[in-house]
């Protein structure tokens, strides 16, 4: 474990509100204190450490590999900042995408032609983890002379099918 000042604020806070609860139980100082001891680490990783993961999307964060691209498509959101960030993408030609990212998942909805347009190529990232997270993330590259001159994460909802 790495102690960083954010653990230690919460690490506070949450003994804080255990020495609060304790002295509800009992008026003596040192048994508060004996109990807040005793129980802050246990309420922090046990109760307040869980309940922060359900609801904060935190996730790690790769630098790209085309074999991690390729072996885990799940897992590929821990590229996407390094992607956008850094401009990994732009300017390369479609060969090269194919070579790094593999074939295009699907065609990207283009206005001016009013259909899917072979310049827009997209890639499932996977669903970052947290609770009711339904979006799953994708990305999407824009070609304009064989090049690449966007590249774009967006959202999708995802919906299941009820069998019949």
């Amino acid at each position: 474990m790495i102690i960083t000042p954010v653990f230690i604020v919460l690490i506070s806070i949450v003994f804080i509100l255990v020495w609060l609860f304790a002295n509800t139980i009992d008026k003596r100082k040192w048994v508060s204190l004996l109990i807040s001891i005793v129980l802050t680490p246990i309420a922090y990783f046990y109760v307040f450490y869980p309940f922060i993961n359900i609801f904060v999307s935190y996730h790690h964060e790769k630098h790209f590999d085309t074999e991690a691209w390729t072996s885990k498509p799940a897992l590929r959101y821990e590229m996407s900042n390094e992607i956008i960030s850094d401009s990994l993408f732009i300017g390369k030609n479609k060969e090269e995408i194919k070579t790094l990212l593999g074939k295009s998942e699907w065609f990207g909805w283009d206005d001016s032609i009013k259909a899917n347009s072979p310049e827009k190529w997209n890639y499932n990232l996977g669903f970052k983890p947290g609770a009711f997270n339904m979006m799953q993330e994708c990305i999407e590259l824009e070609f304009k002379d064989n090049k690449v001159i966007q590249v774009k994460q967006y959202q999708l909802e995802k919906t299941f099918e009820e069998k019949d």
